[in-house]
């Protein structure tokens, strides 16, 4: 079974050799998330299905807000500032991958 697994995913498998820019393990996402995967059970039960939606959303911000370099508690406080009087078409400045202080 563990063959046949490998083989039916041949191509996504042997990838990274094809392009040396594509790392062979994906270990350092799996960093990246560790800290929030052990504290899923601390979320749980966040009160209702809307609000660990909206925690899961914070989390995502503050976790790619670090991946792009940015300190996240400057950027979340600047973007909740900057929310109401941004127009709706122009809402991706916002994303940490975007966002200029």
């Amino acid at each position: 079974r563990a063959i046949a697994y490998s083989l039916k995913r041949w191509d996504a498998l042997t990838r990274c050799l094809d392009d040396g820019a594509v790392p062979i393990d994906n270990n350092w996402v799996e960093n990246q998330i560790r800290p929030w995967a052990l504290g899923r059970s601390n979320w749980l039960f966040a009160g209702s299905l809307r609000s660990g939606q909206r925690a899961a959303n914070i989390m995502t911000l503050i976790q790619s807000a670090r991946i792009n370099g940015l300190n996240p508690q400057a950027y979340l406080q600047d973007v909740m500032e900057r929310l109401p009087t941004q127009k709706a078409s122009k809402i991706e400045e916002l994303l940490p991958h975007n966002w200029t202080p």
